[in-house]
């Protein structure tokens, strides 16, 4: 049975972080799931980034009815309906957008998951919400800052915000982020760097994913 859009966005909101990657290995991939998995995290993107995504992606999830019961796997980077449908269709918890597409939020919405689609400007907020979106993902949030969910919150009330580009696994910017009104961040190469993927430096990821998960509950708390 699949989770329901409250239970994906109470658990967003529990963690306070999505880690979001890619990589062209299986293996890898799994590896660093496994990883994350270990450190507590219990929500991951999968970006749709490469010529290998739906393949790893279909493998994870198989790798999780195993050995990681409790966890909720979206894809990220979906462009395009074909790629909308692939990943539904492969079992995909939720969907995460780069930007607001109309047609791939209907064909999320009508399998009934949540879709969170990625915006820069208040139009584009102001079009997802009329999409249906409940949360959006501000990117590149390294360009807009934590000044930026601030201005916006009094126009979205209702809407919830989640930053994902240059977010860094550190106390000072972390609460700063927080403060500012956002329910969750995302976070990529901060925290899945090429410098311990080159190295296998797994228990690195996972010292990190700790660290950030400390932070964040520390925040909210």
């Amino acid at each position: 049975m699949k989770p329901t859009t409250e239970y994906i966005i109470s658990t967003i909101k529990e963690q306070g972080i999505i880690p979001l990657f890619y990589h062209d290995d299986k293996n890898v991939s799994i590896a660093i799931v496994d990883t994350l998995y270990k450190a507590g995290i219990r929500i991951v993107e999968y970006t749709n980034r490469g010529k290998h995504a739906i393949e790893n992606f279909k493998a994870l999830l198989a790798k999780r009815v195993e050995t990681w019961p409790e966890l909720l796997l979206s894809v990220g980077t979906i462009k395009t309906t074909n790629d909308a449908k692939n990943f539904i269709d492969a079992g995909a918890d939720f969907v995460i957008c780069p930007g607001v597409i109309p047609e791939v939020a209907n064909i999320v919405q009508d399998a009934g998951l949540l879709w969170i689609p990625g915006c820069m400007t208040t139009t584009e907020i102001i079009i997802a919400e009329q999409h249906g979106a409940k949360l959006v993902k501000i990117f590149p949030g390294s360009l807009l800052g934590p000044s930026y969910i601030k201005a916006i919150n009094d126009i979205f009330p209702e809407m919830m915000f989640m930053p994902t580009g240059g977010v860094e696994v550190n106390e000072g910017n972390l609460q700063q982020w927080f403060d500012a009104g956002v329910v969750a961040v995302g976070i990529g190469s901060k925290l899945i760097s090429k410098e311990f993927l080159n190295t296998n430096d797994y228990p690195a990821i996972e010292v990190l994913a700790k660290k950030a998960i400390a932070i964040i509950q520390s925040i909210n708390n």
